[in-house]
């Protein structure tokens, strides 16, 4: 017995939403922990690079399942 197949525009409007959920809860994440930061350029640096660059590895497997095509029906 297989899944239940999503539509190719209903899987875009939930992962849009999801990416959005993401994305606020990443950004509060990241601007409260930047207090408690020592207060060093190097460190805040790194910090700011991983916080830019890190949200993306997370949300691969969303995007990557927003982006499937539809089967073709009858087969």
């Amino acid at each position: 017995m297989s899944a239940p197949l999503i539509p190719a525009r209903l899987r875009k409007l939930i992962g849009g939403i999801g990416i959005l959920v993401f994305l606020g809860a990443w950004i509060w994440a990241f601007t409260s922990l930047y207090d408690f930061l020592p207060d060093n350029r190097a460190v805040q640096l790194i910090y700011f690079v991983v916080a830019g660059l890190g949200w993306g590895l997370p949300l691969m497997p969303l995007m990557s399942w927003m982006g499937k095509a539809d089967k073709p029906v009858g087969r």
